[in-house]
């Protein structure tokens, strides 16, 4: 149907050798948390590392090398649509992701003979391959701006509070991929990168709530604020529309211990991120018979209690 999305966790052992892969269904946004990439494109070279993310659009052929070693992290896959920055609405010109600090390739080819070259190709959600003897990386040249690029997201401008109340996470938004009604995402992807909290008279961690998005979180490196245990670099979790969650026991109890006149306090190594969609994801049955998906997840909201009291109403006479 050309609308939709998926979310992939992925791991890497090996470079790509003898061939390529070519997605004809929709565009790749990649988050790599561990280990570079080394990502060769037909219109030229990107080295991304953790802390980067990288576009490849839909239908450009590309090699990946693993320069450390061992590689793992995140892909977002949107369909019939592309990842556009957001509306920045009244922050203006300035603010969140600049276009500056998006990088595309400098035009690189190669002219070689590759016996036994393999493309393989997904199209329609399947994988097919084809063979041939020469590089796909043979462009010599490009122009226009339907490109792979990548962003270093500590290059991020972040907005939030100055006085009380908390921010929505759309406020963080990186780069989104829209939908055809105004002010809903097909994805968004967000990201929750160092800053500092000032807020007066407010729970600073993201609040208990639940609403219309799906959101699927994932850790590149450091701790989330809402989440003090079980929350790692290189995992994920997902709530869906409508499932009520928020900051677990340890983060709520630690928050109210402060009370309310908290001076300013900075986040630091730290970058969290969220795809977040106004459509409901179907998990994989791989996913759900993977060993390491945590059965117990739900404990990190054992022990909450309420701290509210009800102040003490006063009586007060007045003559008849």
């Amino acid at each position: 149907m050309r609308h939709g999305y998926a979310i992939h966790m992925y791991t890497a052992n090996k470079s790509m050798d003898n061939c390529a892969f070519c997605n004809a269904d929709g565009d790749f946004l990649i988050v790599p948390q561990q280990g570079r990439l080394f990502i060769t494109t037909e219109c030229g070279r990107l080295n991304v590392s953790p802390g980067d993310v990288a576009i490849i659009p839909q239908g450009f052929r590309f090699n990946v090398n693993l320069p450390d070693g061992p590689s793992r992290g995140y892909v977002a896959e949107v369909f019939g649509t592309h990842f556009q920055l957001p509306d920045l609405g009244p922050i203006g010109a300035n603010g969140l992701a600049s276009p500056r600090d998006f990088l595309a390739p400098t035009a690189w080819f190669e002219d070689k003979s590759y016996p036994g070259y393999t493309i393989v190709q997904k199209f329609g959600g399947e994988l097919f391959t084809a063979i041939q003897d020469f590089s796909p990386f043979n462009v010599v040249a490009w122009h226009g701006n339907y490109v792979p690029y990548k962003y270093d997201l500590s290059k991020f401008c972040p907005y939030n509070t100055v006085l009380y109340d908390h921010s929505d996470p759309s406020i963080n938004t990186v780069l989104t991929a829209p939908t055809d009604k105004p002010g809903v995402a097909l994805l968004d992807f967000v990201i929750f990168p160092p800053r500092w909290l000032v807020a007066e008279h407010t729970f600073r961690p993201p609040y208990y709530h639940r609403n219309c998005m799906s959101e699927f979180m994932g850790l590149i490196h450091g701790n989330y604020e809402a989440k003090v245990d079980g929350f790692l670099p290189g995992g994920a979790s997902l709530h869906n529309c409508m499932t009520p969650h928020g900051p677990d026991t340890k983060s709520y109890e630690s928050t109210i211990a402060r009370g309310n006149n908290v001076g300013p306090h900075k986040i630091i190594d730290t970058m969290a991120f969220m795809f977040e969609s106004s459509l409901i994801p179907r998990i994989s049955q791989s996913a759900l018979e993977s060993p390491f998906l945590d059965h117990d997840y739900y404990q990190c909201w054992i022990g909450l209690r309420s701290h509210f009291t009800v102040p003490e109403l006063k009586t007060i006479k007045t003559k008849e």
